[in-house]
């Protein structure tokens, strides 16, 4: 992270004269430590908008991001994080059509979900199904979204396939599990601790492997080599929502036209020898899914009719590790900023 010398990264903006509704923002590009509890005009909802008032909200790895400029959106300031919230319709725009207010739904707002109300496209509003509370539903498209997009409509997986995940405890790498095992795959959990691992092992996981937090050239070289040896004729799909140094010997050991899916990057950006490609046959492939639900819509809605329905059926269910009330959002995001969490953190409202 790059801070100017001589600024203020937590300067706060002046608080509105009129107060009716609460959120935490960014008021200047920084870390957790520089949001702000503040309370501000409840917004209107713009033709084809739904205002939500929010009972949950998702902690991802691009809140941590967002705040730092470092997202592929940047947000005009002050803004709030938060990229999926869950609760009750409020306040309905105009050419909206099948919501009413009252609907108990999840929202994907992209950011502004640290905040007691706001205002989602309804495209990217769905109901959910009475058996699942606002702190399931708050922390279920964005996973489970991914996963299905990826593993899908990106990575081809098929029924009898091995699935590596890795961060497989995270809230992504968790819905990677179940998913894939709802799909008929074979699934290796790639996880840096010990308790990790059992946790994935809880989930369905096949097998577990634990890899070093410490990726040196002997360590990339035995977590190629441990990968191997589970799967001697490589994996069929790699799911890395980790990145960095563990990318290149997870690749390695790939199958012939096996698919590598690239989901996102806390451990940084890695530089991958294009000749394994050639040497494997096989696809790295980009999954964007926030601009694939934006520009899909009507795949996108398809694919949380059968999440849903997963949901339903028991096959998919968010674990809930963390719940931290609004004001404390701050200590959620560290919490993911330090790879510490298992399963989903979520912010009550």
């Amino acid at each position: 992270m790059r801070v100017d010398k001589g600024v203020d990264r937590c300067k706060e903006v002046p608080e509105n004269l009129e107060h009716s509704m609460r959120a935490m923002l960014s008021t200047q590009a920084g870390g957790p430590e520089c949001l702000r509890l503040r309370e501000m005009e409840t917004p209107e909802p713009r033709p084809g908008e739904i205002r939500i008032a929010v009972r949950a909200a998702g902690v991802n790895f691009p809140d941590t991001l967002i705040i730092r400029d470092m997202y592929q959106y940047r947000p005009e300031r002050p803004f709030a994080p938060g990229g999926e919230v869950s609760g009750v319709v409020d306040s309905i725009g105009e050419g909206v059509k099948g919501l009413s207010v009252g609907d108990r739904v999840l929202g994907l707002p992209l950011f502004g979900g640290f905040a007691t109300h706001v205002c989602v496209n309804g495209a990217m509003v769905h109901r959910i199904p009475d058996a699942m509370d606002f702190e399931e539903a708050a922390g279920f498209a964005l996973t489970y979204g991914t996963g299905i997009y990826a593993l899908k409509g990106r990575g081809d997986l098929k029924s009898g396939e091995t699935l590596l995940v890795l961060g497989a405890a995270g809230g992504i790498g968790a819905s990677a599990i179940e998913l894939g095992k709802a799909m008929g795959a074979s699934v290796i959990a790639a996880v840096s601790t010990d308790a990790k691992a059992e946790f994935c092992r809880q989930l369905g996981a096949d097998e577990v492997l634990v890899y070093s937090r410490k990726m040196d050239q002997i360590a990339r070289k035995a977590f190629s080599a441990s990968i191997k040896a589970m799967v001697p004729d490589g994996v069929d799909v790699i799911y890395d929502a980790v990145g960095g140094d563990y990318a290149e010997p997870a690749l390695r050991a790939i199958a012939w036209q096996g698919r590598y899916l690239v989901i996102g990057f806390p451990a940084g950006i890695p530089a991958i020898p294009l000749n394994l490609t050639l040497l494997k046959g096989c696809q790295i492939v980009g999954v964007f899914w926030g601009a694939h639900a934006s520009r899909e819509p009507e795949a996108h809605r398809r694919e949380m009719e059968e999440l849903m329905a997963l949901y339903i059926e028991g096959k998919v269910r968010p674990r809930i590790s963390e719940r931290h009330a609004l004001e404390n959002a701050a200590d959620a995001l560290r919490r993911i900023d330090a790879r510490e969490a298992k399963g989903k953190i979520v912010l009550t409202v």
